[in-house]
């Protein structure tokens, strides 16, 4: 076995539905280590079943500050088209963040999607894509709303709740964003990254879990058999020319996709 860059690997299925304290089956965190199988992580409270958003980056950010060499994946987009960029005059990613997190306001409690939409406006259009989107067969855009397995939704909600992570500053400084970091990890560095369970989907059984729940599996899974293999530092370095790897900086890129 390789050595291991990681000691617990997280995969994280989200959902944009409803507000940051409804509490969803298709939100779904499980966690595995290199000499086990992911196994589900409940919310903290007893007798609930069902995460809410809000409670869910508690959970991670307690995560990104108690254990070491941690990497996560998580299903919604990261970052938006380089003409959002543009259009919007921003010139990094954390600028990004804290614009739609102060634009879309999805992270306060009782803010939707879709309400948050009404007020905004459109984004951007549904024909939109990233590079990495480009670069897959079935990938939507992350502005392409009111489509069966959209991600535009989570990806509104969740931008926000990821810039509020960012605003802790042990959290910052033990985390790297992959690939708005850099596209090398630093040994012993926390990783969280954006990442589709479709392309591994049905490398793994599904045994009796929800869709959902196999979904935050397969992500945990994955990461894990492939830290084993010692290949994640080929997926952190996807083929790419200089000048793609200078829009990806901004864009995002989707683990696993080379």
């Amino acid at each position: 076995m390789a050595d291991l860059k990681f000691n617990n690997y997280i995969g994280i299925d989200y959902s944009g539905a409803k507000n940051s304290l409804s509490r969803l089956a298709q939100l779904q965190i499980y966690i595995a280590d290199p000499d086990s199988d992911p196994r589900s992580i409940n919310p903290p409270k007893k007798g609930i079943k069902n995460w809410c958003r809000k409670e869910l980056t508690g959970c991670l950010k307690e995560i990104l500050k108690s254990k070491d060499k941690t990497i996560i994946g998580i299903d919604h987009g990261l970052s938006f088209p380089y003409d959002f960029f543009k259009k919007n005059k921003l010139d990094s990613w954390y600028r990004m963040l804290a614009f739609v997190a102060e634009t879309w306001k999805t992270s306060l409690d009782t803010v939707t999607v879709e309400e948050a939409r009404q007020k905004v406006g459109s984004p951007g259009k549904a024909n939109e894509y990233r590079l990495t989107e480009k670069w897959m067969p079935a990938a939507k855009s992350v502005f392409h709303f009111d489509a069966q397995g959209s991600v535009a939704k989570s990806t509104h909600a969740g931008i926000p709740w990821i810039y509020e992570t960012m605003q802790d500053v042990e959290i910052r400084n033990r985390t790297h964003f992959w690939p708005f970091d850099g596209f090398d990890v630093k040994p012993g560095k926390n990783v969280v990254a954006e990442i589709f369970p479709s392309l591994f989907r049905k490398r793994y059984d599904k045994s009796k879990r929800s869709d959902d729940q196999h979904d935050a599996f397969v992500v945990s899974a994955w990461l894990r058999d492939t830290d084993k293999r010692g290949l994640l530092n080929y997926y952190f370095n996807p083929m790419l020319t200089e000048s793609e790897k200078q829009l990806v900086v901004l864009e995002g890129w989707i683990l696993g996709v080379l």
